[in-house]
């Protein structure tokens, strides 16, 4: 006689466990909704960074015009001047360094992370400026070493820095982490900016000494300071990548406005401004359109472009603009900490830009952690 198993209720036969899971699989699951809950996470703040600029744009219809700037006419002679641009091997950085460079300048320093783009660019520029003084300075913003080396390399060889320009920069990358374990963005943008403006401020300074002399340091912002996180700047580093990757370029932008505010107020000799260069729909924006989301937004500037006038640039020669205005123009005309706008229109930026307790907290943390690193 067949008898019942204690587990079950067919004779002879085990029954399954009431609850019976496989780890394995249940892992997987959880990692597969971790992944979703994030990717949503990362769309809505995606989203809603983009309809923060919603205010721009009404208010770029509104502010048309600006100052009518021509590098060729309106650039003065800048005979025994020195010169400093980041990301002066492509884009707005090579148009930058070719304008000034038709004006005489002592030197122009071209910083740039690889030689064979850098020299490229060189060639091209003496194309069009044959007598052209530019010369290479290898630069990785995302590497203190490498900082300290640019740094070191100049100091060596100018005894003067009349304008530096902050022109290089990153836009809309994936999460990572510089050398040093900063955001690539932020670190990029604005930790590794800063340290190369602290450490070549003694030579900027005591170009300021010196009679008739008119030193500025230009940091090159974005509108899109205004898709900065929700409570403006976001100092732990692993928490970004909770957030979208425009709200951390734009948390890597607001940092730039902010710190030029900061480097006003503590160096009164030296005029520091932030500038919005425009935007400019190029292939440089190809690898950003990843999705359908990053599609339909470059489709809705396209679209929106031909009626709001200053909200589209057609080139990078139109780009240059106006970080070459702020370097250049009469420095009467140039106040000192503000943030413009093309061409030279002066405008307050978001609520963070004209926060000056965030500024100081920025100036503080970018102290701090670069004297962690013994800057």
């Amino acid at each position: 006689m067949l008898s019942r198993h204690p587990n079950t209720g067919i004779k002879g036969q085990p029954a399954l466990a009431a609850s019976t899971s496989d780890p394995i699989q249940t892992s997987l699951v959880i990692n597969r909704s971790s992944s979703i809950i994030s990717t949503l996470q990362q769309i809505t703040s995606n989203i809603i960074s983009i309809l923060l600029l919603v205010p721009v744009f009404i208010d770029t219809f509104f502010t048309m015009g600006g100052k009518t700037f021509e590098p060729a006419k309106d650039i003065p002679d800048l005979s025994g001047k020195v010169i400093l641009v980041t990301g002066g091997n492509a884009g707005l950085g090579q148009e930058t360094v070719l304008q000034l460079a038709a004006h005489h300048p002592t030197k122009i320093y071209l910083a740039a992370r690889t030689a064979s783009k850098a020299e490229a660019a060189i060639v091209e520029i003496k194309k069009t400026v044959p007598d052209a003084q530019v010369e290479f300075l290898p630069l990785d913003l995302t590497s203190f070493s490498s900082i300290r080396s640019a740094a070191d390399i100049f100091t060596r060889s100018s005894p003067r820095l009349d304008i530096l320009i902050n022109n290089a920069g990153i836009m809309a990358t994936p999460y990572s982490l510089t050398k040093e374990g900063y955001e690539i963005q932020f670190g990029t943008n604005h930790m590794g900016h800063a340290l190369l403006t602290k450490l070549l401020l003694p030579t900027l300074l005591r170009t300021a000494e010196e009679p008739n002399s008119d030193v500025r340091i230009v940091n090159l912002s974005s509108m899109g300071h205004m898709m900065a996180p929700k409570k403006g700047l976001v100092w732990d580093q692993a928490a970004l990548e909770k957030e979208g990757t425009w709200a951390r370029y734009g948390q890597s932008k607001l940092s730039n406005i902010l710190f030029a505010r900061e480097l006003a107020q503590h160096y009164p000799t030296i005029k520091s401004v932030a500038v919005h260069p425009g935007v400019i729909l190029t292939n440089l924006y190809d690898d950003f359109q990843t999705n359908a989301f990053a599609r339909f937004c470059f489709w809705l500037l396209r679209t929106l472009g031909p009626f709001v006038p200053g909200l589209l640039l057609p080139n990078v020669q139109a780009g240059a603009k106006n970080s070459l205005w702020a370097a250049t123009a009469p420095t009467a005309d140039v106040k000192s900490g503000a943030y413009y706008q093309p061409i030279g229109i002066l405008k307050p930026g978001s609520k963070f830009a004209q926060d000056d307790g965030l500024a100081k907290k920025l100036w503080e943390y970018t102290e701090t952690e670069l004297q962690k690193h013994g800057e």
